[in-house]
């Protein structure tokens, strides 16, 4: 299901259905302060949370794949903990890529697992206990930020600058699962992904808000050794924001003369990508998808489709750094990338 357009509306000039919207959002603020204030598990290990205040994807997986990378050039075995969204095992299950499917663990917990051990957990402080078991040093709480049951040792918010925080406003209000001061008051580091006018639009609209650093970080096409130039695709994606992915596509120079927005974690059935495959053949196209949608393919069709890889780069790692080392994670800078 889409987002509402006025979710993404001017803060300063918030649309009617916000203002009319506003008091369920404030109800559902209330709730969430007072379950952040509850007591968690306390792991024995640094629990480094990377969450976001909105709705939807943000960034966040590619963000836990910089940290794996960062933490384990650093000689940090760390371990991810997810709830699995849209899968169906409650854990904790260590997530296998050779015997999981999507359906089972959740798209993202799946790609997750090429780049480092992934548990899957509806009760995430099971999942902790299970990777402080197998001997993490370091647990990555992929999400989680609003749920109280895991004390984080730091937490690093996520943000797409193209949207910011929207309207400003709590669902159904608005994108946010909570109001930006409370949320932002148990962050260490705030990461805005996006282009250099984006973010600096975000730092001119928001940063006054902001009490924490802010890092500008952004997202870019993995070298795969695909001339893309001229290339026909229909392109198809399930992810927060599925236009950011066709823009991509486009700015390496390929022809998109199809797009198809799905619904962020949309099963991949049968009938959908028959009716893909049907018009990717009439328009002599190449089917082309996002990593985290390809996670959600049956094998028997991942021959068919295209994948186009991302990854995060950050203008500068010090911050996070400084973070992680503050939460007991050392020598970061020396070993990693």
């Amino acid at each position: 299901m889409r987002p509402p357009e006025f979710w993404y509306s001017s803060p300063q000039r918030p649309d009617w259905r916000a203002r009319l919207l506003s008091p369920l959002g404030a109800l559902s603020a209330r709730v969430t302060a007072r379950r952040v204030r509850r007591p968690g598990y306390s792991a024995t290990v640094p629990v480094i949370c990377v969450g976001n205040l909105s709705l939807g994807g943000t960034g966040k997986t590619p963000t836990v794949i910089a940290l794996l990378e960062r933490l384990g050039n650093a000689g940090v075995d760390a371990q991810v903990v997810s709830r699995g969204y849209g899968g169906s095992e409650t854990g904790p299950v260590r997530v296998d890529p050779v015997r999981h499917t999507a359906d089972r663990v959740g798209d993202e917990p799946l790609l997750l697992a090429s780049f480092g051990p992934v548990w899957v957990a509806r009760k995430r402080h099971e999942g902790v206990r299970s990777a402080e078991g197998s001997g993490a040093k370091a647990v990555l709480l992929d999400d989680g930020m609003q749920n109280p049951s895991v004390e984080k040792s730091a937490c690093i918010v996520v943000v797409d600058a193209d949207v910011a925080f929207g309207n400003g406003k709590v669902a159904p209000a608005g994108p946010l699962r909570e109001p930006v001061a409370a949320g932002l008051s148990r962050v260490d580091v705030l990461l805005s992904i996006g282009k250099e006018d984006s973010h600096r639009r975000f730092l001119e609209e928001w940063g006054h808000a902001v009490p924490v650093p802010v890092v500008r970080g952004e997202l870019c096409p993995l070298r795969t050794g695909i001339d893309w130039s001229g290339q026909r695709v229909l392109a198809f994606a399930g992810i927060g924001r599925p236009e950011k992915f066709f823009a991509t596509l486009r700015d390496l120079g390929a022809d998109v003369v199809q797009t198809e927005a799905l619904d962020d974690h949309q099963p991949l059935g049968g009938g959908l990508l028959n009716r893909l495959w049907s018009d990717a053949l009439k328009l002599d196209a190449q089917l082309v998808t996002t990593e985290k949608d390809a996670a959600r393919l049956p094998n028997s069709f991942r021959q068919n489709v295209l994948t186009l890889p991302v990854r995060l780069e950050l203008d500068d790692w010090n911050e996070i750094d400084a973070v992680l080392s503050r939460a007991g994670l050392h020598n970061l800078g020396k070993g990693s990338a």
